[in-house]
């Protein structure tokens, strides 16, 4: 990968003096065909290497060249299958040899790819349509490798800004790939979503099935939906009830059970337009708080919601946010960022997503961050998977043009 991007920055280079320019290294560098070997290397070594373009490509899009950022963006969807020989060895050492016997109309060709498996549609031996979520063989055993490897590539091509300091990331796709490669954890959380929402009308989770579950196979009912953004064409008052109950589960999650499905991929959630029910689908990247993390975020949101500067700054500490020493700019500035990431729990009503450019000045805002490299650090791990979901929320209410009312959504929890 490194040797063709060095190859692709000598042909623009000889592009550009042909033309009479005089070329810099960074428009050699990030060229769309570059940032296209990087990724296409990403999607083929699956596994880890998906992990780590996909948390670069959401946790860091703002930092990231805009060449690189877009095409990283859909390794969160790309991915290559298994060949059919590595299938059915992984099938044989989950189920023996006869596997094909124990199910009916197993369809080879999955229903999806990710990074740490992919699914398959089948009957199981009751006559019910189940999917397998089937794992890659060797992925748990080669994670820690595997991350240190693509990130040394991505530093070798020079893809990434020398300036951005990508350890804290790399480590904490390391953990979240150790937990989503054990299925029978995926299991447990699967089961406990499906206990909570089982009388909950606007959601529908797969029933897990033990007797078939094993290792390296995660199996569940099969749930029929869409995917979650093709209901941007529907009446806005069945988008705003979606995203509405979207929104209200997230909250619900962390005030009440302290146990938050921290991956927010689109891909993660359906709509059956037939039923009007939001399908939940994979919980492999659930993650378990502290009552001292989820107390300190109750303070902040109340802080956030009554406008009080300096118990939102005290919260924000007590979570370890780094906010600088008193009349610093960086307090100043640290404290101006975190009321526009709160902005919907402060706007009274329902908060119109489609009109709002909060994306847009948060950006700006990051990017003056990074010139006060002397007092940020990474955030902690708890509020970097909340605020992973929080955004992802967010984006998805932002692409759906809906109007979430998340101030009353969140009162009642606090």
């Amino acid at each position: 990968m490194a040797g063709g991007v060095a190859g692709g920055m000598i042909a623009e280079g000889t592009r550009q003096l042909k033309a009479g320019k005089r070329p810099k290294a960074r428009d050699m560098l990030l060229t769309p065909g570059n940032a296209r070997r990087v990724a296409d290397q990403l999607a083929t070594m699956r596994g880890a290497a998906m992990k780590v373009g996909q948390i670069l490509s959401m946790d860091t899009g703002d930092f990231l060249p805009r060449e690189l950022a877009d095409i990283l963006a859909r390794l969160r969807s790309d991915a290559r299958y298994m060949p059919p020989g590595q299938l059915d060895q992984v099938m044989s050492d989950a189920y023996g040899e006869d596997w094909e016997a124990l199910f009916y109309g197993f369809e080879h060709r999955p229903l999806a790819a990710a990074s740490i498996g992919q699914v398959h549609k089948t009957m199981s031996p009751d006559g019910r349509e189940i999917v397998l979520k089937v794992q890659y063989p060797g992925v748990a055993t080669s994670i820690n490798s595997d991350v240190d490897n693509i990130a040394s590539l991505l530093k070798l091509s020079g893809l990434l800004p020398a300036e951005l300091e990508i350890q804290p990331l790399l480590e904490d796709a390391k953990a979240q790939l150790h937990d989503e490669a054990d299925y029978n954890k995926e299991a447990e959380f699967l089961a406990a979503f499906g206990d909570l929402l089982a009388d909950d009308d606007r959601f529908v989770v797969p029933e897990l099935l033990p007797d078939l579950t094993r290792k390296t196979v995660l199996a569940m009912t099969y749930v029929e939906g869409a995917d979650i953004e093709s209901i941007a064409t529907l009446p806005q008052a069945e988008r705003d009830a979606v995203m509405t109950a979207l929104v209200e589960l997230m909250f619900r999650e962390l005030f009440e059970l302290r146990m938050v499905q921290t991956d927010p991929n689109f891909a993660n959630y359906q709509y059956n337009r037939s039923s009007g029910k939001i399908v939940l689908l994979d919980f492999g990247a659930t993650r378990r708080f502290k009552a001292g993390f989820v107390n300190n975020y109750r303070s902040l949101a109340k802080a956030a919601i009554a406008g009080n500067e300096k118990r939102l700054l005290a919260a924000a500490e007590k979570i370890g946010y780094a906010v600088g020493d008193e009349d610093s700019e960086y307090r100043a500035m640290i404290l101006d960022l975190f009321f526009v990431a709160l902005e919907p729990l402060q706007h009274d009503g329902p908060y119109d997503f489609a009109r709002s450019d909060m994306a847009a000045r948060m950006s700006e805002m990051a990017e003056e961050i990074t010139n006060y490299k002397d007092f940020w650090r990474t955030p902690p791990t708890d509020a970097v998977y909340f605020h992973r979901k929080l955004g992802g929320m967010f984006m998805l209410a932002s692409r759906l043009k809906a109007r979430v009312d998340v101030q009353q959504l969140l009162q009642q929890f606090l």
